[in-house]
């Protein structure tokens, strides 16, 4: 997942940073309000890590701002201990967790990859688009530009969560979680060797790849005009 940090101690911010690199997730750290939504609301990332007290802008403000923007990245608060009211505050006004400090660096990456594990359910269809890629979540049939795409059940399952958050890049971990989920009936080479097989099914014939690596991150689906200069 792309992660941004708002928090204002900076040696803690570079601790949380490190940790989620670590885990595969491209993370990024600011430590005042101000700049730290304008950043959020650049970059879009996957989920911001917010801290309550900080310069410029307080937490809940920078909060209430993603969400009137309709900025859908999960977000997970950090407290002082004991605060309840703002973190009541902080879930009312939108937050998708809360964690106390001080706390254990272990259980914010499994908080945070737990939030990456929520499937979004396509709005009132069945049918999703990546390009000229159409995946039919009922019918298990995949084409492109109208071609019929023969995909084996897992192969299916990888491909349709790429293609259900396109442009989101996920790491090997999170595609084992969602695809697999039990973590005996898998190891990410797994995934590497699936997402293998969909290029040659999906991108091989065509000019412009749908399906793209991320160097040290994970992977992701994006149509064309969509694609950066940090894929290979």
């Amino acid at each position: 997942m792309r992660i941004l940090v708002i928090e204002d101690e900076p040696q803690l911010a570079r601790h949380v940073v490190g940790a989620l690199s670590r885990h595969g997730h491209a993370a990024t750290a600011q430590n005042d309000g101000i700049l730290g939504l304008a950043l959020a609301l650049e970059q879009q990332p996957d989920l911001v890590v917010l801290d309550l007290n900080l310069p410029g802008l307080d937490g809940l403000s920078v909060l209430a701002k993603l969400r009137e923007a309709k900025n859908p990245a999960r977000v997970i608060i950090l407290t002082a201990r004991g605060d309840v009211e703002h973190r009541v505050k902080g879930l009312k006004a939108g937050a998708d967790d809360y964690l106390a400090k001080p706390f254990s660096m272990e259980e914010l990456v499994a908080r945070i990859e737990a939030l990456g594990r929520r499937v979004a359910t396509p709005a009132s269809t069945d049918l999703l688009e990546a390009g000229d890629l159409r995946l039919d979540v009922q019918r298990r049939r995949v084409t492109r530009a109208g071609h019929n795409i023969a995909l084996s059940p897992r192969e299916f399952d990888v491909l349709q969560v790429l293609m259900q958050e396109p442009t989101r890049v996920f790491s090997r971990t999170e595609l084992c979680e969602r695809v697999w989920q039990r973590d005996h009936e898998y190891d990410t080479r797994t995934v590497e060797i699936f997402i293998a097989r969909l290029r040659k099914k999906v991108d091989a014939g065509f000019k412009d790849p749908l399906i793209h690596t991320i160097r040290s991150v994970g992977y992701t689906i994006r149509p064309p005009d969509r694609t950066q200069a940090t894929t290979e």
